[in-house]
């Protein structure tokens, strides 16, 4: 699968800057993952860029329409179970197996409520931020309250790494792809 054409499937099911901005952000943190843990950066990269294709147009058929849609560009039956298996639990029975897929599952939700936590920041940035706000707001169930602790708590037990860890990790991430996110949103909205 070449990376244009997974944008174009994205784009063709999914218009609005947040869910877009939330497809690039989760498709380079795992990019980021596996080039630290010495996997194939484009795989990881696709996966967590069609994680959510279905989501905007089905947000009640998550993870149920994404086989069908991922076929629209012959995506590999490991690819389906990679992509499908991040919802383990709320929207599937597909239970992450590999690394990736724990990674994927366990970073989904903590991009999100770190994404929350930069647009309260007057710098609107994840580079300044430190891990210790990030703890804060996880531990304020009030705060981005649609990111499911749970949810990031149990990728954290999938993967056998503490939550200061996978929040660290998750954060640095960010923090070093942010441009290369802000900048790739512009030219495919």
């Amino acid at each position: 699968m070449e990376r244009k054409e997974a944008i174009d499937l994205l784009k063709k099911y999914n218009k609005e800057e947040f869910h877009l901005r939330h497809a690039l952000t989760v498709e380079h943190v795992m990019r980021y993952m596996a080039k630290k843990y010495g996997y194939d950066e484009d795989f990881w990269g696709l996966v967590g860029l069609m994680h959510d294709v279905d989501f905007e147009k089905y947000p009640n058929e998550h993870c149920q329409k994404a086989p069908s849609i991922l076929k629209e560009i012959d995506a590999s039956d490991d690819f389906i179970h990679a992509v499908c298996s991040h919802g383990y639990g709320t929207c599937t029975q597909i239970k992450p197996e590999h690394e990736m897929e724990k990674i994927l599952f366990a970073v989904d939700e903590l991009t999100g409520l770190i994404w929350a936590a930069t647009l309260m920041r007057p710098s609107k940035s994840t580079k300044d931020m430190e891990v210790s706000s990030i703890k804060k707001k996880y531990k304020d169930k009030k705060f981005a309250a649609g990111c499911s602790r749970e949810i990031i708590l149990k990728g954290a037990e999938l993967l056998n790494w503490d939550l200061e860890r996978l929040i660290t990790e998750t954060l640095e991430a960010m923090k070093e792809t942010e441009d290369d996110i802000n900048k790739e949103l512009k030219e495919i909205i």
